[in-house]
């Protein structure tokens, strides 16, 4: 396994679309833990590019939550509400590279362009030549090529993704003239000089392009680790579209073990009982990133009160 970069610099990028919940939790705890135990830095970013999904007083109350629960930060928090002219830098810069092209694409348009017995949507570069609805509301897609992309992932290993036959040429601002989630992070990790990304597996897919972004820009590689998700009883992620619980703040401690017992950190029953800083206190005494599972879904779940 590569060894940790001198100067580690992690972070937690939650959407303001919503209070925290016991999922939000564990990747908080993940990369804070991370950061912490390398010596390094735990920096927090708020994804507040898609304001139709935001929540009014959602970015104060994740900031609370975190600060209820013991996290801390190193130096100000990063909104990328204010970070449009970067964006538009770099979509410039695609544009230099001829990287990237204009879609008009609906949803129901790639749909009828599956394969048979096709799993998920991949895009067949409909509009790489001229887009398919001349004046039309228009996305940006970034070119892509099967060239293989490959990193070793610390918790779920060695990944290889071909792009353009998995993915397809992917949506960097969308039709709305709003950002996409790929573009604002990769540029917002480079600004930041994030060197790990440690997040839930449900972002797994989303690091291929990412990285090819980073390819495409001269951006520098990071390290990922992609933690397990919690899911409720019938299987289903949670998250705040499935209505999950916000975590009650007056049990913070207990919270905190449970997130470290997910993560497969083995707390002694004791600390359950234990105050905040006595939880944390063990907590960066003990992480061992190996002892988290690789798997998507496992079977400690938690879909009650947290």
């Amino acid at each position: 396994m590569t060894d940790l970069p001198q100067n580690y610099r992690g972070r937690f990028a939650p959407s303001p679309t919503g209070p925290l919940h016991f999922g939000s939790l564990i990747a908080a705890v993940g990369s804070y833990l991370d950061a912490r135990c390398s010596g390094g830095e735990w920096l927090v970013r708020i994804e507040d590019i898609d304001p139709p999904r935001e929540k009014r007083g959602a970015a104060y109350d994740i900031l609370k939550s975190l600060e209820v629960h013991g996290m801390h930060w190193s130096g100000d928090v990063l909104y990328q509400s204010t970070r449009s002219s970067a964006y538009e830098e770099a979509l410039e810069r695609l544009d230099v590279l001829k990287a990237a092209y204009p879609c008009t694409c609906s949803r129901r348009d790639i749909s009828q362009n599956q394969p048979d017995g096709s799993e998920r949507l991949v895009y067949p570069g409909t509009c790489r030549e001229e887009p398919l609805r001349r004046n039309a509301p228009a996305a940006l897609r970034v070119l892509t090529t099967d060239t293989p992309i490959t990193f070793n992932d610390r918790i779920q290993g060695e990944v290889t993704v071909a792009l353009e036959s998995e993915d397809g040429d992917f949506v960097v601002r969308r039709k709305d003239g709003l950002f996409a989630y790929q573009l604002a992070v990769v540029i917002d990790d480079e600004a930041q000089g994030i060197t790990d990304v440690v997040r839930g597996v449900d972002l797994l897919d989303s690091t291929p392009r990412q990285i090819h972004l980073q390819n495409l820009l001269g951006l520098r590689p990071l390290r990922y680790a992609h933690l397990p998700i919690a899911v409720d009883r019938d299987g289903h992620k949670l998250s705040k579209q499935t209505r999950a619980a916000p975590l009650n703040r007056r049990h913070a401690a207990i919270s905190v073990v449970r997130a470290l017992r997910f993560l497969g950190q083995q707390p002694p029953d004791e600390l359950q009982h234990a105050g905040l800083e006595d939880v944390w206190q063990w907590a960066l005494e003990h992480w061992d990133i190996n002892r988290v599972t690789g798997s998507q879904h496992p079977a400690s779940v938690f879909g009650g009160a947290q």
